[in-house]
């Protein structure tokens, strides 16, 4: 695989996204040979698109931004609110989400699950990213290490 192959793709700003998005990713990964969890990436991407949508106007479309590289994987949701999401580094204070709410943990996802987070302004909004560590041949996905003990 090449240092960085990449991949920008609108998104419709409605909750279609949100498959369209898991689809995407785990096409571009799979038909890569991406080093990256696919699964993991799924899973945030589409918490990214999903607060994207729920979160911001929807005066433009979203785009999905990927790239991939022989460490691993990048990936960007830009949106055209500049406002910066939630807290990307939680405080060591900050008390777990209540167990019966429905939201309120894509944030604690992206933190808990990527290697790195951020977002940054851009020309028309900001982009939320983050990036995924290529997995060691035969590891197991994140699925297997949170199993429970039987």
């Amino acid at each position: 695989m090449p240092d960085t192959a990449a991949w920008r793709i609108a998104l419709p700003h409605c909750t279609s996204a949100v498959p369209m998005a898991r689809a995407l990713i785990r096409s571009a990964l799979a038909d890569a040979g991406a080093p990256a969890d696919r699964d993991t990436a799924e899973l945030l991407t589409a918490e990214l698109v999903a607060n994207a949508v729920e979160h911001t106007g929807g005066a433009g479309p979203i785009e999905l931004v990927v790239r991939l590289r022989a460490h691993g994987c990048q990936i960007e949701v830009h949106d055209g609110d500049p406002q910066p999401p939630g807290d990307l580094v939680r405080p060591p204070d900050e008390p777990h989400p209540d167990l019966w709410q429905e939201n309120g943990r894509g944030l604690l996802l992206l933190r808990a699950l990527s290697s790195e987070c951020g977002h940054r302004v851009t020309a028309t909004g900001k982009a939320v990213w983050f990036t995924l560590a290529a997995r060691l041949a035969g590891a197991p996905g994140p699925a297997a290490a949170v199993a429970p003990a039987v």
